[in-house]
């Protein structure tokens, strides 16, 4: 199997809810759950490899508060080597709603000042070698982006093929939030993204064709994933032409990091060798269980699921 790790977001998830409706200001509302949790797309992906069993590096920062100390304490080994940034730790309140949809207030914390130094600090390229890397929360983590050229560099030197989901600009997908997104496309072996994400970096809103269009902004070689929540999910590859798996129907209790555990199924059958349509079938599977249960779990280890998800 070929060595895995994440790069990026791990931050602290407050959970609360359902709220039919946004209140009126200077009123308070009673919810009926509530959840303090490890979250961020790194630290989302990283629970997935832990709970199948997967080998992986993860490479994270934390603040200097308590809230820093208790993520740290949750990932044990992996954590160990995490560099600090001075002050708090970046907060993410969800607020759920009855029709599964959440509303996000984040704060900015740690995050922005995690740079390059930090990941080299808390990487082992040498371990790493050969293997794939995925990169995500990129315009939460602006000092790194600002030096994922020289990430880019590093992991072409040492056979490491890079992955990347962006995720959802905060402001918005800006014509300069385009601009920086196409230029990292072409320096990534896997794009991992959802199906607005496609299109808004495409500017196209028929499926394959934003698809097709972001696929052109990439290497020859490269693959591109479109998450279709769902409805599954899409790749797109030169040799495989465009491949597309369904997904199960599920009761759907919590879909908060659904795509960080697809892209955590999807890579680790990458990393078995495993063809296109397999791997987005691991993928979907693996997503699929992890959003319909609570609290969340997995009852396959990796081997089961490529079994079964055989095309």
């Amino acid at each position: 199997m070929l060595p895995l790790a994440v790069i990026g977001n791990v931050n602290v998830d407050l959970i609360l809810g359902p709220a039919p409706a946004w209140p009126q200001a200077g009123t308070e509302i009673l919810v009926d759950h509530d959840e303090l949790r490890v979250g961020g797309s790194a630290g989302n992906t990283s629970l997935a490899w832990q709970a199948l069993n997967i080998p992986h590096q993860i490479s994270a920062t934390v603040g200097s508060d308590e809230y820093g100390g208790w993520l740290r304490k949750s990932f044990g080994q992996l954590g160990k080597d995490w560099p600090t940034c001075e002050g708090s730790t970046t907060l993410s309140v969800g607020i759920t709603h009855p029709n599964n949809e959440r509303t996000f207030f984040t704060t900015h914390g740690h995050l922005p000042h995690m740079s390059i130094q930090d990941v080299l600090a808390s990487l082992d390229i040498k371990a790493l070698k050969g293997g794939i890397a995925l990169l995500c929360g990129s315009f939460l983590t602006n000092r790194l982006t600002d030096d994922y050229a020289h990430f880019f560099e590093i992991a072409q030197k040492n056979g490491i093929q890079v992955a990347l989901d962006t995720g959802w600009p905060v402001g918005g997908w800006t014509a300069e939030n385009r601009a920086r997104a196409r230029q990292w496309l072409g320096a990534c072996d896997y794009v991992l993204s959802s199906e607005n994400e496609v299109a808004s970096l495409s500017g196209q809103s028929e499926q394959h064709d934003a698809a097709r269009n972001v696929k052109a902004m990439m290497k020859p070689d490269a693959t591109l994933i479109v998450k279709l929540g769902p409805l599954g999910a899409l790749g797109l590859s030169a040799e495989d032409g465009i491949v597309r798996v369904p997904a199960p129907s599920v009761e759907v209790i919590d879909t908060i990091g659904a795509g960080d555990v697809f892209n955590a199924g999807f890579l680790a059958a990458c990393a078995q060798h495993a063809p296109l349509e397999h791997c987005l079938a691991t993928g979907v599977a693996i997503a699929s269980q992890a959003i319909s249960t609570a609290p969340r779990h997995y009852d396959f280890q990796l081997e089961t699921a490529l079994r079964e998800t055989s095309p």
